[in-house]
């Protein structure tokens, strides 16, 4: 299957010569899930700034290619850039509350895309607004969109970002932790609902969580990253059924379950972590760094 998004060896630097990402390489096809896995710190997060063009300041890119819809984003101008991503993906953020601009309703913050990026009149956009506020099962749009954040409930303005992402029907969608800031009853309905929607309107996604049990239920394939390093690439139900890196598999060990509530949590046995760190800094060593 064609990847959508395909990310080959993407290096990322602190400009003081820390190293953030390392060589990192995957591919997401259209109509697929690709779960982001690691602790945090691991740079998860970072690959989705990476391919949306918005690292902080203080990093910068230092090799690689990031691959959208056949085109190799680092090869354009930032102006290019902006317009290609612009056009073709978007981003559900991990807290609602800071996402949203709280001084301004919920209208204008669905709309401000399709408007000023996209070119479309007003009253369409208001219109597809009010579409995917029903769609992603808000009672009375109007009501909503008129709205500030304030107002509203955690659940609900998660449901306006993911409302937001679909807007302009992007062909793919970075997911950074859109659960994270919920409680579990809530966070189970909009996992739920991001699935849905990405099945319905056939997009890539690429999703990013610290949750393996998330990922069991969202995710079509995954990376398990390590300080910047992907140290397993594999389809959902092999890596769940045989999972090949000492890393991966002292991960699922980790993993609080429900049929064994009385057993005591496993940490990552630091000789794992030991090996695992021994093998960043042979490819440290091997890539100059």
């Amino acid at each position: 299957m064609t990847a959508y998004l395909e990310i080959r060896d993407l290096s990322v630097r602190l400009r003081t010569g820390a190293t953030i990402l390392r060589n990192v390489s995957l591919r997401v096809a259209a109509g697929q899930v690709h779960g982001l896995v690691g602790e945090s710190g691991a740079g998860k997060s970072m690959i989705g700034k990476a391919v949306l063009g918005t690292l902080p300041p203080a990093m910068q890119v230092t090799g690689g290619e990031i691959w959208l819809d056949g085109t190799d984003l680092l090869k354009l101008s930032a102006q290019a850039r902006r317009k290609r991503i612009g056009a073709t993906a978007a981003l559900i953020p991990q807290d609602p509350l800071t996402a949203l601009n709280p001084s301004k309703r919920i209208g204008p913050q669905i709309t401000r895309r399709l408007v000023d990026i996209l070119g479309w009149r007003k009253p369409d956009a208001q219109a597809r607004a009010l579409e995917l506020l029903a769609e992603v099962h808000i009672p009375d749009p109007p009501r909503v969109m008129r709205s500030y954040p304030h107002e509203l409930s955690g659940g609900m303005r998660q449901r306006i970002l993911i409302a937001s992402a679909f807007a302009a029907e992007p062909k793919l969608i970075i997911a950074d932790e859109p659960t994270t800031a919920l409680d579990v009853t809530v966070q189970k309905q909009i996992l739920k609902l991001i699935s849905d929607m990405q099945t319905r309107h056939g997009t890539a996604l690429l999703f990013v969580t610290h949750d393996l049990g998330v990922v069991s239920k969202v995710c079509d394939s995954l990376s398990v990253l390590y300080a910047g390093k992907v140290v397993e690439d594999a389809v959902m139900q092999r890596f769940f059924m045989r999972p090949v890196h000492a890393y991966s598999r002292a991960l699922l060990a980790a993993t609080p379950t429900y049929t064994d509530p009385t057993g005591s949590l496993q940490p990552v046995p630091q000789e794992v972590i030991a090996a695992v760190e021994q093998e960043i800094d042979e490819h440290d060593r091997r890539a100059g760094r």
